[in-house]
């Protein structure tokens, strides 16, 4: 092996680890956010798994359903777990009233939207 050979070797695997370090930074960075987006979708669809067996549901038995959920990502060892049902639930109502997956009754009870 000559001398640019050698160089151009550790240059490119020096371009590879920056890459690499780069990725894994903004991944860190983001997980916060990631975690508690991938807590309410999965409180979401336990929510809507939950209406398509019983047609409604109150703000109580919501708490009730995502006490105790937890969610992390696959490479990383820090997780997000709902602890007191009764203070999440109506940030997961309104996350699925944004997203146009249920709807009001009225008085208090939520179903699928039709």
């Amino acid at each position: 092996m000559t001398l640019w050979q050698i160089l151009i070797g550790v240059a490119l695997f020096a371009i590879a680890t920056a890459i690499v370090y780069a990725w894994g930074l903004g991944k860190a960075i983001d997980q916060k956010s990631a975690l508690q987006r991938n807590l309410m979708s999965a409180c979401g669809s336990k929510v809507v798994k939950h209406l398509k067996k019983h047609g409604h549901i109150t703000e109580k038995e919501v708490a009730g359903l995502i006490e105790g959920m937890t969610v992390g990502q696959f490479w990383s060892r820090n997780k997000l777990k709902v602890q007191n049902g009764e203070k999440v639930a109506p940030q997961v109502i309104e996350f699925l009233l944004e997203q146009q997956y249920i709807e009001s009754d009225g008085q208090d009870t939520y179903r699928l939207k039709q």
